[in-house]
């Protein structure tokens, strides 16, 4: 082993502001939306995700990229699948297959992507404790020696500059900005870096809802939104509400439901079965009237479907079902992922 740290590490993580800072002393540089890795070079490589977990398996395309690494060198940073100069969060996760011929068969057709963003340690050296600002002018150099598929994410110290960025780079795949300390050092597991996203609110109609573990109280809530043929369209779901309020929503919910809510039509998503990331978690949902309208908030779309589970806001009695419709989606328009990364 020649690495200065035994695999696997935990990677350093952010915790979410509403405000980014600004001011001396913080880089900014995009967060992009991949798969967490750290990268190791040597004589035996190695691909962990951010639980320690290999991704060889399911991106061996990528070896030879690891390859490239100088013995002893440790990369942070992120797995991206991109198609039409946008990242494809959708694509990335299919990679994620128990079949070794669709592995080989997805390899093909929706080649991996490196992302780097942080140097842990080169050719035997630890960077740990080394500030950022240092990590980073190291991993510069580093990077102009590595070829496709890797790329560096770019870095700024002007908040100005990182604002731009913000809103010209969601378009590319990035769903905000990670601010770094100049002079911080490199903390396994710990969320020191801030994390600015992106926050954007919508009307859904309540189509359905999965029952929590304990039987007695409502899990989630799916939401849709009409679309142009006038179906239901299944975009998400939202789950944060207090335990007195599932109870109180599954008691409103069991009076208005139905046999049928979302689809109908060729364009028209319904909610899914079983999550591969989830395999013991149960995905039967009951479908309800569509009628209630909810307002939540969102942080990123991925093609059809809220990314991430929605923030719920307040309940719109006041605002007709039919009115919630997809054109209040937001579709971010700017830089292409090969202009992010120059």
């Amino acid at each position: 082993m020649t690495w200065p740290f035994t695999p696997p590490i935990k990677p350093m993580k952010a915790r979410v502001r509403a405000n980014p800072p600004s001011g001396e002393g913080w880089m900014y540089e995009p967060k992009w939306d991949g798969f967490r890795m750290v990268a190791y070079g040597g004589e035996e490589v190695r691909l962990d995700s951010r639980n320690g977990k290999t991704l060889l398996r399911y991106f061996p395309e990528l070896r030879p990229a690891l390859d490239q690494l100088p013995r002893g060198t440790v990369v942070d940073g992120e797995v991206l699948v991109v198609v039409e100069d946008v990242t494809n969060f959708d694509l990335l996760q299919m990679r994620i297959h128990p079949a070794q011929s669709r592995v080989e068969r997805l390899a093909a057709e929706y080649p991996a992507r490196l992302v780097a963003f942080d140097l842990l340690a080169e050719r035997g050296e630890s960077l740990v404790e080394a500030p950022y600002s240092t990590r980073r002018a190291r991993l510069d150099r580093l990077g102009s020696d590595l070829d496709e598929p890797w790329h560096l994410t770019p870095v700024t110290r002007e908040f100005e500059r990182a604002t731009r960025w913000f809103h010209r780079y969601e378009s590319a795949g990035c769903d905000g900005i990670i601010c770094k300390r100049e002079d911080g050092p490199y903390r396994q597991d710990k969320r020191e870096w801030i994390k600015w996203k992106h926050r954007r609110s919508v009307d859904c109609v309540i189509g359905g809802y999965r029952v929590h573990k304990d039987g007695d109280k409502v899990g989630s809530i799916l939401l849709g939104l009409y679309n142009t043929e006038g179906n239901l369209h299944f975009i998400g779901h939202c789950s944060g509400f207090s335990n007195r309020d599932r109870a109180a929503i599954l008691s409103m919910l069991e009076q208005i439901r139905t046999e049928e809510s979302f689809g109908g039509g060729d364009q028209t998503r319904a909610p899914g079965a079983q999550s591969r990331w989830s395999t013991q978690k149960s995905m039967e949902w009951v479908p309800v009237t569509p009628g209630v309208v909810v307002e939540v908030s969102y942080d990123q779309l991925q093609g059809g479907r809220f990314r991430h589970a929605t923030r719920f806001e307040r309940w719109r009695p006041d605002k007709p079902a039919a009115e919630c419709t997809m054109d209040q989606l937001v579709r971010p328009s700017g830089a292409g992922f090969s202009e992010v990364v120059g």
